[in-house]
């Protein structure tokens, strides 16, 4: 055989780099997207958010760009249009080719050297608000502990046993332990450290420094006055009957405590009254926002969805370097052409992001209307196939649109997936969503007799008779999925 050429026309799937940014930021939540942004803002000149409080700034002739929803747009001040206008039109001509954005001439971007000014004292005027942070449960303990007059021994002692704590307030090593991990020359003796464990166990917040949870919820009814009604039967519950209550044992119970069901009740509310983790309250709290993507509002009767203006972020491409380039083409600025291409590219691209989730919105809204209507109940089975059909869309983009994507409605925030579920079919022949199947369940354990619950096997009958065959495994499932308790733990007297 000898060696010859052969030419072949073939096709392939290619992802640009436009495409794969497009991609990486639809499924980028709203958090992760504003983190992606400012790092491109840090790399990139020719990209600036606008200032919503610049009044120099105005948008361009139009509006946005074509197909655009407020909030991400290119804006020019009204000086520089009014020069763009004296301009001759073979001028405009002759620089306006390579640089047109969308429809829009690069003449459009002329910067105002006027406005970066302002923005610049704006800027130079914002000064950060220190806020105070609440004290830490060794803090608020130490702070008791300055003002206790003890001997200075006891003190050293009390403060090691602060720093042993866990979050909860509990201590949760031996003391024998903390003993023999102290230096020999201190000579310090069992007794001292229980000693300095009572003095901290009398500290704010009652509880503190206990070992187990019954000696905790017993530091608690100890500085409760004798008065209280069931206090003494609390002290032999929380002391030797917890398992038992936990386990809502009520016939062991009140043949222990030799009394009867109102008695037995009362000492159930007192200790439900109890703290059982009393370092909880100085604990850090790290607060989440959820900033909703998406708004459902009832417009003439119709269920309408439409972007939140404030998780849309607003971008537009820097004025000063664009008008750079426009009077520099040569290759020395090479670097800031491929820039501004990007930026371009970057705009277009979250743009993009919003209109598909917008539709996708739009879409579970117009299928989900009877849960807007009436709630859970009323949800109807939905898969992400159904959705990527109707809008000619590929069923993993959509799935990457209703991930981490958030939806406001009258009936609170929901992220988009929560639409999403499988179903059940019916003896009619039709089907049941299994979030309804979920709140139907909720229902009927809300409504029921505490003294005689609902068994799985009990509210799977009752469906039955409404037309929804479920199996007794399937509404363990959902009822462990809802947080609800066994037959045996929702008992009470």
């Amino acid at each position: 055989m000898k060696n010859a050429l052969q030419l072949r026309l073939s096709q392939h799937l290619t992802l640009t780099p436009q495409l794969q940014q497009s991609i990486r930021l639809l499924q980028l939540s709203t958090l992760d997207l504003n983190q992606e942004l400012e790092r491109f803002l840090q790399e990139n000149p020719l990209l600036e958010r606008e200032d919503d409080g610049d009044p120099a700034l105005e948008p361009l002739p139009g509006g946005a760009l074509a197909g655009e929803q407020p909030g991400i747009m290119a804006t020019e001040p009204a000086a520089a249009e009014a020069r763009n206008d004296d301009r001759p039109t073979d001028q405009a001509a002759e620089h306006g080719d390579g640089f047109e954005f969308d429809g829009v001439p690069d003449s459009n971007w002329s910067s105002d050297e006027g406005s970066f000014g302002a923005r610049d004292t704006d800027e130079d005027s914002e000064y950060s608000q220190q806020v105070a942070s609440a004290p830490t449960l060794r803090e608020h303990l130490l702070g008791q502990l300055s003002l206790t007059p003890l001997p200075e021994r006891d003190k050293v002692l009390i403060e090691l046993l602060i720093e042993a704590l866990d979050e909860d307030g509990y201590l949760s090593q031996d003391l024998s332990e903390i003993a023999t991990m102290l230096p020999e020359e201190a000579m310090v003796e069992i007794d001292e450290l229980e000693i300095a464990l009572k003095h901290l166990q009398h500290f704010d917040p009652l509880g503190v420094g206990a070992r187990t949870l019954g000696e905790c919820l017993g530091l608690q009814l100890a500085a409760m006055p004798a008065t209280v009604p069931c206090r003494t039967e609390a002290m032999i519950v929380v002391r030797d009957h917890l398992g038992a209550l936990a386990a809502r044992d009520f016939t062991r119970l009140r043949r222990t405590l030799r009394c009867d069901e109102d008695r037995l009740r009362g000492v159930q509310e007192l200790i439900g009254k109890l703290n059982p983790r009393p370092g909880t309250p100085f604990a850090a709290v790290d607060t989440r926002y959820v900033i909703p993507d998406v708004v459902v509002k009832k417009t003439k009767g119709m269920w309408v969805s439409s972007l939140n203006p404030d998780a849309m972020p607003k971008l537009r491409i820097n004025r000063m370097y664009a008008e750079i380039l426009r009077r520099n083409r040569d290759a020395s600025h090479s670097q800031l052409t491929s820039q501004l291409q990007e930026a371009k590219w970057l705009i277009k691209n979250v743009q993009q992001r919003f209109d598909t989730i917008q539709r996708v919105s739009q879409a579970i809204v117009d299928r989900q209307r009877q849960f807007f209507e009436h709630g859970e109940v009323a949800m109807r089975p939905l898969v992400l196939r159904e959705i990527a059909e109707v809008l000619d869309l590929h069923e993993s983009t959509v799935s990457r649109v209703t991930t981490q994507k958030f939806m406001l409605t009258p009936r609170g925030i929901f992220e988009l997936k929560y639409f999403f579920g499988s179903h059940v079919s019916t003896e009619s022949g039709g089907s049941c969503s299994a979030t309804a199947i979920r709140a139907l369940i909720r229902q009927l354990v809300g409504s029921e007799d505490t003294r005689k619950p609902l068994s799985d096997s009990q509210i799977a009958d009752i469906l039955g008779r409404q037309g929804i065959v479920v199996a007794r495994r399937t509404i363990a499932k959902y009822r462990e999925s809802l947080q609800i308790l066994p037959v045996n733990l929702r008992k009470t007297i």
